[in-house]
């Protein structure tokens, strides 16, 4: 099966099998940021953004990918950088193998909501899990990343 997507600006053909999720279809086709967690869409470190919107990938039929725009952290580098450097000042920048995850979600808030609250911000990140860091830390960053400390 041929689907069409268009992966951090470039347009992209892939030949797929019918049940691959997109996970494994970014993986082979070289797109590593895109980790591999849980494989059961609990613990956010596999997320892209399709047209905009945070998405297990792990979960993620391939096949519905077809025709869409798709985001990993190669894609918003620039943002990447500055969600990053808020983190690290914060002192959540542990082994950082959920930061792509957490990162791209947190731009999409950013893009989504205006002036969140902090139980809006949590519950926009609730399937991100950090298993270093408590959030208390990753809370404060995003705040000040979205202006509203």
């Amino acid at each position: 099966m041929i689907i069409k997507v268009n992966i951090n600006g470039a347009n992209k053909t892939f030949d797929i099998e019918p049940h691959e999720y997109l996970l494994d279809v970014l993986r082979k086709n070289g797109y590593l940021s895109v980790k591999k967690g849980c494989d059961t869409g609990a613990c956010g470190v596999c997320t892209v953004l399709i047209n905009g919107s945070p998405t297990l990938s792990c979960s993620f039929l391939a096949a519905r990918a077809d025709g869409k725009s798709i985001l990993t952290i190669e894609g918003v580098e620039e943002q990447a950088k500055e969600v990053g450097s808020y983190l690290v000042l914060e002192g959540v920048d542990q082994c950082g193998y959920c930061s792509p995850g957490l990162i791209l979600t947190t731009i999409a808030m950013k893009a989504q909501l205006e002036a969140p609250t902090d139980e809006a911000i949590r519950h926009f990140l609730a399937g991100n899990l950090c298993r270093c860091t408590g959030y208390v830390g990753q809370l404060r960053a995003i705040k000040k990343y979205m202006g509203v400390e």
